[in-house]
């Protein structure tokens, strides 16, 4: 069945059907599984495994440099259906897609090529940017350093999303003279330790645990000024995330829809015999069931609005480039409070159509709340509607990055 026979609008494109087929089956084989792997707590190792084989990593490589091409509207799409499936997936993956689109943003040189060879045959990429503790915003105590000719690299991550199934580790460092640098290396190599300690109630198989690098050894090429990544970076990497809880709310109405429909019990004061037949639990499965409908279509919007940015960036016009990157930022942000508004309330009302049975814990519904509300806490969402009010009031643009730690003034005043 497509999109639209089942009511959740068309693709993106007139390719989309044909595209996304490509991954549907994958898709399905994930979803059968996802509850019992979400109560066991077994990594998707297997699942992972297998969209890599199917090249869902190349997504975004041209299709001159072996990729499929996809615009972004249409990797929001694929990662909306991903996220039906099994939402850990995507969050695991986010890393990677954030890396490739750095990767497609890049002239075609040396370095370009051969990513994309890599990323087109299969290869994934993880991240290790955070640290915790007392770090500072302004710079990553992880450090680049010259060892014996060549250049290691020495530090701990913590969230470091997704890179227990990948291959190389994107990571974010401070080199020799206090400059923030961008390098990868091998999950495989030496030095590098990556543990599931991700402890949060929420997202609980994404290995968003500790990587550790003990000298590490890094190649001059792979290492660039933290400044040269892709501009739209704060829009993209949340653009997955909404796309992440849009899918969460259709897993939500198609679970809630099944149970609902399946069920012989209903209460003596209940409005029908059944609950298929009772009106009042079918206006929650609608409410449910069009809550996804809108966070997807509002995905959707915001995805067109990075892609202009992306278009901008080869433009040649470095005005009308920042422009579009800030309306991409503003955009997302607008949709942020309310796509995490809807899912989360689709994530609580479902019990209100099942009932106290549907809470025990084999049932794997409370996972979409715990899901929900862990995506939800990224990247404060309750700072989006001051930086939308203070563009709509006064006209300041949204800031272009942001990092977590200690600011400048406490980490002198604990000096």
């Amino acid at each position: 069945m497509t999109q639209i026979d089942l009511a959740w609008g068309a693709g993106p494109s007139e390719r989309y059907e044909a595209l996304a087929g490509r991954f549907r089956p994958v898709f399905d084989e994930i979803a059968k599984d996802a509850i019992k792997r979400e109560v066991t707590r077994t990594l998707p190792v297997a699942e992972i495994d297998k969209l890599k084989k199917a090249g869902i990593g190349a997504l975004r490589v041209p299709e001159a440099e072996g990729g499929f091409g996809a615009t972004l509207p249409e990797l929001a799409n694929i990662l909306i259906e991903l996220s039906q499936a099994d939402s850990n997936i995507t969050q695991a993956l986010r890393g990677h897609f954030g890396f490739v689109e750095d990767v497609i943003n890049k002239p075609r040189d040396a370095s370009r090529k051969r990513w994309t060879e890599r990323i087109s045959r299969g290869e994934i990429a993880g991240n290790a940017w955070t640290e915790i503790g007392a770090a500072s915003q302004a710079a990553f105590s992880t450090r680049v350093t010259a060892k014996n000719g060549g250049l290691v690299v020495n530090g701990t991550k913590y969230y470091t999303t997704g890179s227990l199934y990948a291959d190389w580790i994107d990571v974010g460092a401070t080199n020799e003279a206090g400059d923030g640098v961008v390098l990868q290396v091998r999950r495989d190599h030496p030095g590098v330790d990556v543990v599931d300690d991700w402890d949060g109630f929420g997202q609980t198989l994404t290995a968003s645990g500790t990587t550790t690098f003990t000298d590490v050894a890094v190649a001059a090429e792979d290492v660039v000024v933290d400044d040269d990544k892709f501009r739209y970076g704060a829009a993209f990497y949340q653009l997955v995330h909404l796309a992440t809880l849009a899918g969460i709310g259709r897993s939500i109405a198609n679970e809630t829809a099944a149970q609902v429909a399946s069920r012989t019990r209903s209460y003596s004061n209940g409005a029908g015999p059944r609950s298929s037949q009772d009106p009042q639990v079918l206006q929650v499965v609608g409410r449910i069931r069009s809550n996804a409908y809108a966070a997807g279509a509002i995905v959707l919007q915001v995805a067109s609005a990075i892609q202009r940015a992306y278009e901008a960036h080869f433009a040649g016009d470095a005005e009308a480039e920042e422009k579009a990157n800030a309306i991409a930022e503003l955009e997302t942000s607008q949709a942020l409070t309310v796509v995490t508004n809807l899912i989360l309330e689709a994530s609580t009302i479902i019990f209100d159509a099942l009932g106290a049975s549907s809470t025990k814990k084999p049932n794997g519904l409370d996972r979409h709340w715990r899901n929900a509300r862990t995506l939800s806490s990224h990247n404060p969402r309750i700072y989006k509607d001051r930086i939308v009010g203070d563009f709509a009031v006064n006209g300041t643009p949204p800031p272009y990055q942001w990092r977590i730690g200690e600011a400048p003034a406490a980490s002198a005043a604990k000096s």
